[in-house]
């Protein structure tokens, strides 16, 4: 049943911004109907380039998530991050509330606090969590909040969701921690786990896999094995989006030139940071600069 994950076929869907609203980082769906999904849409294994949440109220539905099968619940929340790889194979009238957002969002939280909570780096590759009575009522609460100043567009919208959102995820981020990290994590998921620690701690300083593999004692054939087979993505990958994620915090927050955030994130030759940054964006430093601020300022 279960499709081939090999990283050249799965198709990486990117994050859409409803019409109504055109926010490029951050959405909210409330479905109360039959999902129209086409039969396409089925049996396809796929990866979402964005956080996806959703609290499911009724309905049902089978799928997988990596290689493990799922059937969906009622009153129960559901959660995707962007390495996950994921397949429908059925659906059937659905209730819920979902938000969709990108690293881009996470970006805007100036403590970096919001990335590296549990339920954003999922080290135990979870996807479900079982609400109790008091859960449920606080989380649905929550997400009517959210939908609600979603839909006002009114001053300082995102601060106001970042905030909403924060709270969410430290309080799933509890339960997850309460339900997925307590059950004993595999030896690959520590090593995968230990190595987004690492680059969290050396990023402005180290740049290739070589290097953590050196300060982990392993070698970086088998660094790069476990990361690839864990994540779904190559070990290079991790350090990239960590340093692109940073050079987007210091772009929006700060007036730092381009040369001083080349330097503070370990490029010593501005120009290289320049086409690195373009190449992994499809902008310059300075055009995501203005487009950013002229977005939320």
């Amino acid at each position: 049943m279960y499709a081939s994950t090999q990283e050249t076929v799965i198709p990486k869907y990117p994050f859409e911004p409803d019409e109504a609203t055109g926010n490029p980082m951050f959405r909210v769906q409330q479905y109360n109907c039959v999902v129209n999904y086409k039969q396409s849409d089925f049996l396809i294994p796929h990866r979402k380039d964005y956080y996806f949440l959703a609290l499911v109220r009724r309905g049902s539905s089978r799928g997988w998530v990596d290689t493990v099968p799922y059937v969906l619940k009622p009153n129960s929340f559901y959660f995707t991050v962007p390495r996950q790889v994921l397949l429908k194979e059925d659906i059937s009238e659905l209730t819920s509330i979902s938000i969709g957002f990108t690293n881009e969002f996470l970006a805007l939280d100036e403590s970096g606090s919001l990335k590296n909570l549990p339920i954003i780096q999922n080290p135990d590759n979870g996807h479900e969590l079982v609400l109790s009575d008091a859960d449920l009522i606080f989380v649905d609460d929550l997400l009517e909040k959210i939908q609600a100043e979603y839909e006002a567009k009114n001053n300082w919208q995102h601060n106001m969701l970042l905030a909403y959102t924060k709270v969410l995820l430290i309080y799933l981020s509890r339960l997850y921690q309460q339900q997925i990290s307590a059950v004993a994590p595999q030896p690959n998921r520590v090593l995968l786990k230990s190595y987004l620690s690492k680059i969290d701690e050396w990023y402005t300083q180290l740049h290739e896999v070589t290097a953590y593999a050196d300060i982990m004692n392993i070698s970086a054939g088998h660094l790069s094995e476990v990361v690839k087979e864990q994540s779904g993505k190559p070990a290079i990958v991790h350090i990239h989006e960590r340093l692109i994620v940073e050079a987007k915090r210091l772009l929006f927050h700060t007036n730092q030139s381009i040369k001083e955030i080349a330097f503070a994130l370990g490029f010593e030759d501005a120009s290289y940071f320049n086409r690195f940054f373009k190449r992994l964006t499809d902008y310059t430093p300075v055009s995501y600069r203005t487009t950013i601020r002229e977005m939320y300022h």
